[in-house]
């Protein structure tokens, strides 16, 4: 009988922590769960390279040790592989930049002839050694390329200036610079190619109103013509010179006559 009137366990009250000291032990728990979750980094940090101080003097020295030679003219056909390895007999090769063609003259070149391969106009090549440069620069310019007898460029003749207190960088930003003027010709260009469209549309607009226009009064003008030409003039009459021999006029001066004739006898 006791156990039946004895309260029922209450679900809720079971399910939460008997105490406070629970709750901080709780809390602690989720504390330390949240503080060992991985932080976003790299996957590999030992891969991952630390430019230090003595690298950067490095670097610095060797580009103060660098020197640039220029080559206004690259042999049609020729890659800047064929160029780093002509140039790599004379000594250590670092980085090479050759400028493509125009594109436009390179569209014209495929449509009109069987090579496909991009061509060059203009390169840069930085040695190593500024002296080798400047040797290297005085040494070809205005000479044959030469080679084995036969080859494509055996005839062609290098035209290559050492370019003194020029370093790599100045490179990158004259191309950056020269990009830009590109892109702002191309837009010059295309907004004047739109003006010029949208005036030679106003002209021809302009003239097809124009011959509507003087087509119309040709037609009324014709119009006029032919009503004109349909409706003839009433005949003018002939004018002849009154002169009293008309028959009217004989009669009228014949009773003018006898009226006057009348009141002379009555006066008399």
């Amino acid at each position: 009988m006791s156990s039946r009137n004895s309260p029922e366990p209450n679900p809720v009250e079971n399910d939460a922590p008997s105490n406070a000291s629970e709750q901080e032990e709780e809390l602690a728990g989720s504390d330390e769960d949240e503080q060992q979750e991985p932080v976003a980094g790299p996957s590999n940090p030992e891969k991952s390279k630390v430019l230090t101080k003595e690298a950067l003097t490095d670097f610095q020295a060797a580009q103060e040790k660098a020197g640039i030679i220029y080559i206004s003219r690259i042999p049609p056909g020729m890659q800047p592989a064929k160029v780093r390895h002509l140039m790599s007999a004379y000594g250590e090769i670092g980085r090479v930049f050759l400028q493509q063609e125009d594109p436009k003259r390179a569209h014209l070149r495929r449509k009109h002839t069987t090579t496909k391969k991009a061509h060059y106009t203009e390169g840069w090549v930085e040695f190593k050694n500024k002296k080798i440069a400047r040797r290297v620069a005085e040494m070809l310019n205005a000479q044959p390329i030469g080679g084995k007898k036969g080859s494509r460029w055996r005839d062609d003749v290098w035209s290559m200036k050492y370019l003194p207190r020029f370093k790599w960088y100045m490179l990158t930003e004259q191309v950056a610079h020269e990009s830009a003027m590109h892109t702002a010709k191309l837009r010059v260009e295309l907004n004047q190619s739109r003006a010029e469209q949208h005036d030679y549309l106003r002209q021809v607009e302009l003239a097809r109103v124009l011959e509507k226009r003087e087509k119309k009064k040709k037609e009324k003008e014709g119009d006029d013509a032919t009503i004109t030409k349909s409706v003839s003039p009433p005949a003018k009459r002939k004018e002849r010179p009154d002169n009293g021999t008309t028959p009217k006029r004989r009669k009228l001066d014949a009773e003018d006559g006898s009226g006057l004739d009348r009141v002379l006898e009555s006066v008399f």
